[in-house]
């Protein structure tokens, strides 16, 4: 029920589809309707709720979001449901199904589903008012009208579930805007709150820097300054404007749930279509060819700057700088069966197996090794905002000819550009095209899969 903006909630939203849709499925099994095509009118209905729902945003509630909204969106999603219901019985030419029964049925579902929607809403907040939980740490940069007025917000609404750390004076003689970074750090501070009137442009610019490589939330109290060369969007908590820098698709719960899903649908299916047969033909070329283990494991960063273990099919002989170097071209460790594994993509299939863990995403930007990750961090701009979303086995910068092995800035900077575009603007379909792209270049062959 609510966008992800704390470590929990980003579960509610898929919880609480689950729960509507069992709902309007149970009322029309048990309520008189007359059904006759019984399947086909419970596939419609629970079609009919998802894309409305998509469309009107039903499930996109903040929490700063007031009660009037959520009245609003429950007569929008039936307002739009009643119609599509009742066109069920021209379009379907159902003329015994009991419009009466279809009314009371649409009553009976309105009020449940606005009950459950109030009380998980009170609920929520009364969580994070009585337990402190679902929190955010918050700090806010200046000290005017204006960000006093955020400060009492945060402290009087404690049911929003902000946490006010500290306020930060860039008016001060002693402000020390790098200091105020290693608090932020040190403090485990989640947002930053920047008055614009009180920073130049330059500190603007290092705040937004800085809150792109430590994956912070940046938002501003708005006001006349030229901070507009991003796409903004407004949110008010309470009465008070804010302005949010940055939107990542994935952080929208029902995006996530329609990206997991998929993740698994398509990882069993090449689990068992293809890796049940493949993998034990693998395992005893390799294990032929050179002494070790079949499976090569690596830490490697990956969702919100979390390390994990990935998997891949060995491709080279055992090394100690396997968790250093990257492979280059014609390098000396790769294994003969290894150079077909990596041209054509088969070493990375068990990474299938981290999908179905939850570690990755069958599509995303590909994970770094740890080492890589600390260089590249301090060396590429905006580098962190690549981990706002789990890594993927293949990715927007690999099909775009950036994969393998780093051999100047320029192929990490434009690693990275691709990422930041993915992870800023990824939509179901733009996954697909790179699925589809990147099975043609395992074909036909990539020059940088070495």
């Amino acid at each position: 029920m609510f966008l992800r903006k704390g470590k929990y909630s980003g579960i509610i939203a898929p919880i609480s589809y689950i729960i509507d849709l069992l709902i309007i499925n149970l009322f029309a099994f048990l309520l008189p309707i007359n059904l006759v095509e019984i399947i086909l009118f419970h596939s419609y209905i629970s079609l009919a709720w998802i894309v409305i729902a998509l469309i009107i945003k039903f499930y996109v509630i903040y929490r700063y979001t007031k009660v009037t909204y959520i009245l609003i969106l429950l007569f929008r999603q039936f307002f739009f449901y009643f119609l599509i219901l009742y066109a069920f019985i021209g379009f379907f030419k159902q003329p015994n199904m009991s419009r009466l029964a279809l009314a009371k049925y649409a009553v009976f579902v309105f009020l449940a589903i606005s009950a459950i929607k109030f009380i998980s809403y009170f609920l929520l907040l009364k969580y994070r008012r009585k337990i402190k939980g679902n929190t955010r740490n918050v700090v806010v940069i200046g000290k005017n009208k204006k960000t006093e007025q955020l400060i009492r917000v945060f402290n009087e609404r404690s049911e929003y579930g902000y946490e006010f750390v500290r306020q930060f004076c860039p008016r001060e003689s002693d402000f020390d805007i790098r200091a105020c970074f290693l608090y932020i750090v040190d403090q485990n501070v989640d947002e930053i709150y920047c008055s614009v009137s009180e920073l130049r442009n330059e500190e603007l610019s290092e705040f937004i820097d800085f809150a792109d490589n430590n994956l912070k939330t940046l938002k501003f109290l708005p006001d006349n300054k030229n901070i507009f060369s991003k796409k903004l969007k407004f949110e008010y908590y309470d009465y008070l404007p804010i302005l949010s820098l940055r939107d990542i698709p994935l952080h929208n719960p029902i995006n996530a749930l329609l990206k997991r899903t998929f993740d698994i649908v398509f990882s069993l299916i090449v689990v068992f279509g293809l890796l049940i047969w493949i993998a034990p033909i693998l395992a005893l070329i390799i294990m032929l060819e050179s002494k070790g283990p079949v499976f090569f494991v690596q830490k490697r960063t990956g969702f919100d700057n979390n390390e994990f273990t990935c998997f891949k099919f060995r491709s080279m002989t055992l090394n100690p700088t396997s968790d250093l170097k990257q492979a280059g071209k014609n390098d000396m460790r790769v294994t003969q069966i290894g150079k077909f594994l990596r041209r054509t993509s088969i070493d990375e299939l068990p990474q299938f197996y981290n999908v179905l863990f939850g570690n990755m995403s069958v599509v995303g930007p590909r994970p770094h090794m740890i080492k890589h990750t600390d260089e590249y961090a301090s060396r590429v701009n905006k580098y962190m905002l690549r981990h706002f979303v789990k890594p993927g086995i293949t990715g927007l910068a690999q099909v775009r000819g950036y994969r393998g092995e780093i051999e100047k800035d320029s192929d990490i900077q434009n690693r990275i550009k691709f990422d930041i575009f993915y992870v800023e603007n990824w939509s179901f379909f733009l996954d697909l095209k790179i699925i589809i792209q990147t099975i043609l270049i395992g074909i036909s062959g990539d020059e940088k899969a070495y």
